[in-house]
C-alpha cells in the first residue's frame, strides 16, 4: 500500500503541480540579491535503521551470495512488455529465452526453496519412519546400550556439538524475536511518518502562494531603487558626469586660483615695498640730519681749552678722529622705486581673476542641478512606465494556474491521506496478527531449545561415570528424556516453521533484489524511462501523461533527482511545453519601452573657464616684469647699517672717554652728547631697521611670485587650452555614456529582477522535494526498511534455526542413550562384547 501511495503521490504531483523559482542571478547589479524565504520541511532525508542495521547488512550479504546477479533490467523490461499484452503466446522462441533468463536470476533463490521444499517434504517422512522404529525398538529405540572403548569421548563430542548447535539456533531466535519487535515497533511509527510526510506536502501547498507573494512583493523594492536612482538623478548621473570632467578642468582652475593668490600677494608685497623705500628715504634723511647735528655739538664741545692740556689732549683727539664714523648710509635715499610695477600689477587686478575661477567651480558644481532641472520630464515618463511594468508582472502571475493546480493536488492529498488513515488501523490489525503469529514461531523454537538445553544440563549435571547404563541417576534420566522431547519436538513442527520461512524467504528476498536495492541504486527508474515500455504510443511515458508529447524527454529519475536536489516543478516537469514563462516575462518587451523612454533624456552643459579677460590678465601679469625687478640691490640694503657705526656702542664709548677727563663742562657737554646719539640710535636707527626688515620680508615675496613666473603662467595658458579642448571635443561624449551607464543602471535593476522571477519559477517556487522525500518513505523507509529488512531477518533467523534443527535432533538422539537409564546393557570385553541378560530383569 504504501508503495502504491508513494508512486501516486509523485505521479500526481508531476500532473498537477506548478513550480518556481529562486532568487539569484549571477549578472545581478552590485546593490542586492534576492533570496526566497526558505521553507523547513519535518521528514528526514534519510533513514538510519541504528545497531539492528549490522544484523540487516548479514541478510544483505547472504542475499548476495544467493543472488549475486545484476538488476536484470532487460529481462524486467521484457516481462513488463509482456504482461502488457493481453495474451502471451508460450510457445514462442523470445517467451521461452524469457522464461530461462528469469530461471537463471532466480536460480539461488529457486535452490534454496527446492531445498526447503525437501526438508518440508522430507523431515515428516522421515519424523513418521523414525517413530516407527523407535517403537519397533529400532533406530535406538531399544532401552539397551552397547559399551564401547570411546563411549566417552563420543559422550563429550556429542554434548558439545549439541551445545554449539543450540547457540546457533539461540542466535537465529533472537533474529527472530528482534525482527518480529521490529516490524510492530516501525508499523506503529507508521502513522507519524504519513502524518509528518502530508505536513510537508501542505507545507508545499501553503508556501508557494506566498512565496508568489513575495516574487510580486520584490518588484516594489525594484521598482522604489529605481524611484530613488530616478529621483538622485542629480547625484547619480550629474555626479557620473561631474566625476568624468573633475580630473580635467579641476586642476587647471585650482593653478588659474593659486595664480590669482600670487597676484593679490604681489601687489600687497609691491605696495609694502613702494611706501617702505618712501619711509626708508624719509627716515634716512632724518639720521643723516641729526648725526650731522650731533657732530657739530662734538665739534663744539671739542674746543674746550682743556682739550690742550695733558692728559685731557689724548682723550678729544681721540674723540676728534672717531667722528668720521657718524655719518648715514646714502645708499638708502638712492634706492630705485616700485611704483611702475605697482601700476601694472593693479591694471592686472582691474580684472577680477578669482571672481572668474568661482565662476568656473560654480559652473562645474551646477551640473548636478542643471541635469535634474533638465530631466523632469523624461523621468516622469520613466516612472509611469515603471509603474505599467509593475501591472504587467501582477497580470502575468495571474494567468499562472498557481491556484487551479494547487486546488486540485490539496483534494488530492486531502483523499490520499483520508484513504491511509482509513486504512492504517487495518494495516495495525494485520501487523498484530503478523505479531503474534511470529511470537508462536519463535517461542516454538524457544521451547524446543529449551529442552535441549535442560537435557544438556540434566545430563551433564546428573551423569555419574561409575554408574552403569541401568543404574543411571534419575536427573541423568531427566535429561536424556527432555533431548528426545525436543526430539520429538523437532520433528512435529520444523516442517511447518520451515514453510513459513520459505514462503516470506521468496517473497522477502525478490523485493529486496528487485525493488529496494534497484530502487536505491536507481536502476529501477531506469527500467521505467525506457521508450515505450509503459505506453506501446508513448516514448517516454510522463511526457506523454503530461503533455501528451511523448517525444519530449521526461524521465522517472530525471523527476525524482531534481525533487531530491528541492528543485522547483516548473524546471522538474519541463512546465515550460504548457505554460512558457519565458514568453509572458520576456525581458527586451518589459525594458524596451523604459530604454526608449531613457534614450530621449538629453543634457546640454556649458563650462565656463575664465574667458578671454582672464586669460589677458595672466598674461599681462606676465609681463609686469616682477621676475626681471634687481631684487640684490634692495637685498644689498637690507644686510647694512643704516648708520657707520654702532651708535650705541659709539654711545657708550663717548660716555666712558667723557668720564675719564676731569669734572667740568667738557666732560658734562661729552655726556650730553652721548645721551643724544643713544636717541638718536633709538629714535632713528631702530625705525630704519624695522622698515630694511619688511623690505626685505616683500623682496622674498616677490622673488617667490616671480621666480618662474613667465613659464608658470605659460603651463597654466597650455592647460587651460587643453581642458577647453576638451570640453569643446569630449562634453558630448561623455554626456552620452554616462545617460548610457545611467540607462543601464535603472534597466539592469528590472533585467535582473525579471531575471530572477524566471529562475525562481523555473528552479524554487514549489519545490518538489516533499514530493521525492514521500516517495522515499514509501518505498526506502516503509516498505524496504520497515517491512522487508525484519520480514527478511525474521526468515533468517527462524530459517537458520529450523535448519539446525536436523543435526540439533541427530546429536540429541545420540546423546541421549549416554543419559537415559537402560533396561539392560553389555559388557566390555577386549574380544568380543557378549550381550548379558540384566539381572534384574
Amino acid at each position: 500500500m504504501a508503495l502504491v501511495l508513494g508512486s501516486l503521490l509523485l505521479l500526481g504531483l508531476c500532473g498537477n503541480s506548478f513550480s518556481g523559482g529562486q532568487p539569484s542571478s549571477t549578472d545581478a547589479p552590485k546593490v542586492w540579491n534576492y533570496e526566497l524565504p526558505a521553507t523547513n520541511y519535518e521528514t528526514q532525508d534519510s533513514y538510519t535503521a541504528g545497531p539492528i542495521g549490522i544484523l540487516f547488512e548479514l541478510v544483505h550479504i547472504f542475499l548476495y551470495v544467493v543472488q549475486p546477479h545484476d538488476f536484470p533490467e532487460d529481462t524486467l523490461r521484457k516481462v513488463i512488455q509482456n504482461a502488457r499484452e493481453s495474451k502471451i503466446d508460450y510457445d514462442k522462441p523470445e517467451t521461452l529465452i524469457l522464461g530461462l533468463k528469469i530461471i537463471y536470476y532466480e536460480a539461488g533463490i529457486i535452490l534454496c526453496s527446492v531445498l526447503g521444499l525437501l526438508f518440508i517434504i522430507l523431515m515428516p517422512l522421515v519424523g513418521y519412519f523414525f517413530c516407527m522404529c523407535r517403537c519397533c525398538n529400532k533406530c535406538g529405540g531399544e532401552m539397551h546400550q552397547r559399551q564401547k572403548e570411546n563411549g566417552l569421548f563420543l559422550r563429550k563430542c556429542f554434548a558439545i556439538s549439541l551445545l554449539v548447535i543450540c547457540i546457533i539456533i539461540s542466535i537465529g531466535i533472537f533474529c527472530g524475536f528482534v525482527a518480529n519487535h521490529q516490524v510492530r515497533s516501525r508499523i506503529k511509527r507508521s502513522r507519524k511518518l504519513a502524518d509528518s510526510n502530508f505536513k510537508d506536502l501542505r507545507t508545499l501547498l501553503n508556501e508557494t502562494p506566498e512565496q508568489i507573494k513575495y516574487i510580486l512583493a520584490q518588484y516594489n523594492t525594484t521598482k522604489d531603487k529605481a524611484f530613488s536612482d530616478l529621483n538622485s538623478i542629480n547625484s547619480v548621473l550629474g555626479g557620473g558626469i561631474l566625476d568624468r570632467l573633475r580630473p580635467n578642468i579641476i586642476p587647471v582652475l585650482d593653478e588659474i586660483k593659486s595664480m590669482a593668490t600670487a597676484i593679490k600677494e604681489t601687489k600687497e608685497a609691491l605696495e609694502n615695498m613702494n611706501s617702505t623705500l618712501k619711509s626708508l628715504h624719509q627716515q634716512s634723511t632724518q639720521l643723516s640730519s641729526s648725526l650731522t647735528s650731533v657732530k657739530t655739538s662734538l665739534r663744539a664741545s671739542l674746543n674746550d681749552p682743556l682739550c690742550s692740556v695733558r692728559p685731557s689732549s689724548e682723550t678729544c683727539n681721540s674723540i676728534r678722529l672717531s667722528l668720521s664714523q657718524l655719518n648715514s648710509n646714502p645708499e638708502l635715499r638712492q634706492l630705485p622705486p616700485v611704483d611702475a610695477e605697482l601700476d601694472k600689477v593693479n591694471n592686472v587686478l582691474r580684472t577680477d581673476l578669482d571672481g572668474l575661477v568661482q565662476q568656473g567651480y560654480q559652473s562645474l558644481n551646477d551640473i548636478p542641478d542643471r541635469v535634474q532641472s533638465q530631466t523632469k520630464t523624461v523621468i516622469a515618463g520613466i516612472k509611469r512606465v515603471l509603474n505599467s511594468i509593475g501591472s504587467n508582472i501582477d497580470n502575468v502571475t495571474q494567468h499562472l494556474p498557481i491556484q487551479d493546480i494547487l486546488s486540485e493536488f490539496s483534494v488530492y492529498v486531502n483523499n490520499t491521506e483520508s484513504y491511509i488513515h482509513r486504512n492504517l488501523p487495518t494495516l495495525e490489525e494485520y501487523d498484530s496478527y503478523w505479531w503474534l503469529g511470529g511470537l508462536v514461531i519463535c517461542s516454538l523454537l524457544t521451547l524446543i531449545v529449551i529442552f535441549y538445553y535442560l537435557g544438556l544440563l540434566c545430563g551433564v549435571c546428573g551423569y555419574d561415570r561409575h554408574a552403569t547404563p541401568t543404574t543411571r541417576g534419575c536427573v541423568s534420566n531427566t535429561g536424556g528424556v527432555f533431548l528426545m522431547v525436543g526430539v520429538g519436538l523437532s520433528f512435529l513442527f520444523c516442517w511447518i516453521l520451515m514453510i513459513i520461512v520459505v514462503l516470506t524467504f521468496v517473497f522477502g528476498a525478490n523485493v529486496e533484489k528487485l525493488i529496494c536495492e534497484p530502487y536505491t541504486s536507481k536502476e529501477l527508474f531506469r527500467v521505467l524511462d525506457t521508450p515505450y515500455l509503459l505506453n506501446e504510443d508513448w516514448e517516454y511515458y510522463l511526457s506523454g501523461k503530461l503533455f501528451n508529447k511523448s517525444e519530449m524527454k521526461l524521465t522517472f529519475q530525471q523527476v525524482y533527482s531534481d525533487c531530491k536536489k528541492n528543485r522547483g516543478t516548473y524546471g522538474t516537469l519541463h512546465l515550460e511545453n504548457s505554460f512558457d514563462i519565458s514568453d509572458y516575462l520576456n525581458i527586451n518587451e518589459h525594458t524596451a519601452s523604459i530604454s526608449s523612454e531613457l534614450e530621449s533624456l538629453k543634457v546640454n552643459l556649458n563650462i565656463f573657464l575664465l574667458g578671454a579677460a582672464g586669460r589677458k590678465s595672466l598674461q599681462d601679469f606676465a609681463a609686469c616684469g616682477i621676475d626681471r625687478m634687481n631684487y640684490d640691490t634692495y637685498l644689498a640694503q637690507t644686510g647694512k647699517s643704516p648708520a657707520g657705526v654702532n651708535l650705541l656702542s659709539f654711545a657708550y664709548d663717548l660716555e666712558a672717554k667723557a668720564n675719564s677727563l676731569p669734572p667740568g663742562n667738557l666732560r658734562n657737554s661729552l655726556k650730553r652728547d652721548a645721551q643724544t646719539i643713544k636717541t638718536i640710535h633709538q629714535q632713528r636707527v631702530l625705525p630704519i631697521e624695522q622698515s630694511l626688515s619688511t623690505l626685505y620680508q616683500s623682496v622674498k615675496i616677490l622673488q617667490r611670485t616671480g621666480n618662474g613666473l613667465l613659464e608658470r603662467v605659460n603651463r597654466i595658458l597650455a592647460s587651460l587650452d587643453f581642458a577647453q579642448n576638451f570640453i569643446t571635443n569630449n562634453i558630448s561624449s561623455v554626456i552620452i555614456e554616462e545617460t548610457k551607464k545611467y540607462r543601464k543602471t535603472i534597466i539592469g535593476y528590472f533585467e535582473h529582477y525579471l531575471q530572477w522571477i524566471e529562475f525562481s519559477i523555473s528552479e524554487k517556487v514549489a519545490s518538489c522535494k516533499p514530493v521525492a522525500t514521500a516517495l522515499d518513505t514509501a518505498v526506502d523507509v516503509f516498505l524496504c526498511s520497515y517491512i522487508i529488512d525484519p520480514l527478511n531477518l525474521f526468515w533468517f533467523g527462524i530459517g537458520k534455526a529450523t535448519v539446525f534443527l536436523l543435526p540439533a535432533l541427530i546429536f540429541a538422539v545420540k546423546l541421549a542413550k549416554y543419559y537415559r537409564r537402560m533396561d539392560s546393557e553389555d559388557v566390555y570385553d577386549d574380544v568380543e562384547t557378549i550381550p548379558m541378560k540384566n539381572p534384574s530383569h
